[in-house]
């Protein structure tokens, strides 16, 4: 054995390879994307590891390798789930022979994701385990059982982490070696493997008789512990990370008794009602829903019990959002009748974080692409719908270029329908290279077959930038280690039957704002790939630097907001930390002040704006 000290998310990878995975596919998403990589970064000889171009397509890859007998994990965020949720609801019916688990890390806050879902419901809805892991090392332990269980029941698992798991740091010993399971491979059976509606019935009925067996068998499971109350009359039922920051402030308070649940779904009955025994009053402590809370009064109304159940839906614990030690210490001091607010005050001293909402990096081709449709389209009704990724960011000040940001791809489709209602405005969807592969294609299609009219904008930065610079199909290079054909956005743009496309550097403002002014005056489905490298994958090409021509105009800040351009002593300036010689700047200045510092002028006196 050895240890490591790693990430949450290191730790799940780590005990995956412990429990023998023979194949890991998964689409980025923070808080989950981690995962992943730390496979690849460790000896995994024999493993199949993918970036998948979505989650659908990830979870189905790994669904015929279970068929096979494999070990397979799967890796995603909370909304990558709902991407893949057509299969993994037809493998709850159908069912697996390898291990299947399939992780979703769920983003209480929400702290970079669109939606707070909990994936304990969405497994209750599957009708299929769920494991809610409370620390790095049980992660590591869990996902291991995970693995088992979902053999013994021949059942794909969900594994539930939150972002504070996934990104916190354990030492972990591991063994030395590890190694991939054998297994017997595919045996052919369509009475077992195609979905038809007399095996879903069937199996579905399988399901239901199942679940409470599985929960009887959860009811001894390691990780669902009880410990003090002996002689209390008081219990606390936590769940996840949330039973850390109880567990921290009841290790005062022996007398009350702590109630973890380790599996939500199917609920461990005969644990739970073993912890409710003598108990009278329950807090649940948990993030998002009230999973617990709601399994606890159901089981006590099924028994016919007289305990009386508070949290989110008594509101006694906050309905949205994540919980922290502060805000438990409240809860639990409450609960206790002592006194709540000095227990929830920050002890440390330390000032308020400064509030700093993200913006795009100075630099990034994004704020150039957005900035030269919006030049483009001054004084002509426009609608500007985004995506998911960093161009998510364009809605900030003073760009102010996204109008509408629902889910990956949508965008695309999104732009459709308000050409649909408004014939007289102009609209554009805006969606990042790994998000056109991912989820926007279709929405092109959409747009062909049904003779829409809309600019399509692919902003091409050769990465997936936002969730920490994974490849994609057009990177050139795969997980294997593999040097791969590059898939061509123009060519598969071209494939499914747009008539107009200009690929543009975003950052040679003129020339891009002349590309979306030839769009803008054509009717039909459009497309400009504004292609420019992510700033945090390429050199700097230099400084910015201003000249004594400065008339301190601001107008270079109020256009674009580059955090590299600063007001130094009353005057315009340049943060050299940060600049990265993009231009984009210079393009702007009215008087020609501001040039780049690696040799070539792109100064162009307000041609953006002609």
């Amino acid at each position: 054995m050895k240890q490591e000290y790693i990430m949450g998310n290191g730790a799940i990878a780590l005990g995956a390879l412990a429990a023998g995975v023979n194949v890991v596919a998964g689409y980025p998403g923070t808080p989950s994307s981690e995962i992943i990589e730390t496979i690849t970064k460790y000896p995994h000889e024999d493993i199949h590891v993918e970036w998948s171009v979505n989650e659908k397509a990830a979870m189905e890859v790994a669904a015929s390798a279970s068929y096979s007998g494999a070990r397979t994990l799967v890796t995603m965020k909370q909304v990558g789930l709902n991407v893949a949720a057509d299969p993994i609801m037809s493998l709850a019916y159908v069912g697996v022979k390898g291990g299947m688990v399939v992780v979703s890390a769920d983003d209480p806050g929400p702290i970079s994701s669109q939606t707070e879902q909990d994936t304990r419901k969405f497994a209750e809805f599957c009708r299929i385990p769920v494991f809610d892991p409370s620390s790095p090392e049980e992660a590591y332990e869990m996902i291991q059982d995970a693995f088992d269980y979902s053999e013994k029941y021949h059942t794909p698992v969900l594994f539930r982490p939150t972002t504070r798991v996934c990104h916190a740091y354990a030492s972990i010993q591991v063994p030395e070696k590890m190694q991939p399971k054998k297994y017997d491979g595919f045996v052919k059976d369509s009475k077992k493997w195609v979905i038809f509606p007399r095996l879903s019935f069937a199996n579905h009925a399988m399901i239901e008789k199942r679940n409470p067996e599985m929960g009887e068998d959860f009811s001894t499971y390691r990780f669902n512990i009880l410990q003090g109350g002996d002689a209390g009359k008081k219990a606390v039922f936590a769940s996840g990370v949330s039973y850390a920051y109880a567990m921290e402030y009841l290790k005062d308070h022996p007398e009350v008794r702590l109630v973890k649940i380790g599996t939500p779904h199917p609920f461990p009955e005969s644990f739970a009602l073993k912890a409710l025994e003598g108990v009278e009053e329950v807090m649940c402590i948990e993030e998002l829903s009230p999973y617990v809370e709601e399994a606890l009064l159901k089981l006590i109304g099924k028994h016919k019990l007289n305990v009386n159940v508070y949290g989110k839906l008594t509101g006694h614990v906050a309905a949205s959002g994540e919980n922290n030690s502060n805000s438990v210490a409240a809860v639990l001091a409450g609960f206790l009748g002592l006194d709540g607010m000095k227990a929830g005050m920050d002890k440390t001293g330390a000032p308020a974080l400064p509030v700093r909402p993200p913006v795009l990096c100075a630099g990034c081709p994004h704020r150039a692409s957005f900035y030269a449709v919006k030049a483009a389209m001054k004084g002509r009704k426009s609608y500007f719908c985004g995506d998911i990724g960093c161009y998510t960011l364009g809605n900030a000040m003073p760009l102010d270029m996204v109008d509408t940001c629902l889910c990956m791809g949508a965008g695309v489709t999104m732009a459709q329908g308000f050409h649909w209602v408004d014939g007289e405005g102009t609209c554009f969807a805006f969606i990042g290279d790994s998000t056109f592969f991912a989820s926007g294609i279709t929405g092109v299609v959409n747009a062909v077959y049904n003779d829409a009219d809309m600019i399509l904008c692919v902003l091409d930065n050769s990465t997936t930038a936002m969730t920490g610079h994974q490849p994609h199909p057009g990177t050139g290079i795969n997980l294997m280690g593999s040097f791969v054909d590059k898939v061509s956005i123009q060519k598969v743009l071209e494939g499914v039957g747009v008539k107009k496309i200009v690929t543009v550097d975003p950052l040679d403002l003129p020339k891009a704002v002349a590309a979306v002014k030839e769009c803008a005056d054509m009717k039909g489905v459009k497309a400009i790939i504004f292609k420019s490298p992510c700033v945090a994958i390429t050199k700097p090409q230099g400084r910015a630097v201003i000249s004594d021509k400065c008339i301190q105009c601001k107008k270079c800040i109020r256009e674009i907001g580059c955090p590299a351009l600063i007001i130094n002593d009353g005057k315009v300036a340049i943060d050299k930390s940060l600049c990265t010689g993009c231009g984009l700047c210079s393009h702007i200045c009215p008087v020609s002040a501001i040039s780049c510092g690696d040799g070539k002028d792109k100064v162009s006196g307000g041609a953006a704006n002609e």
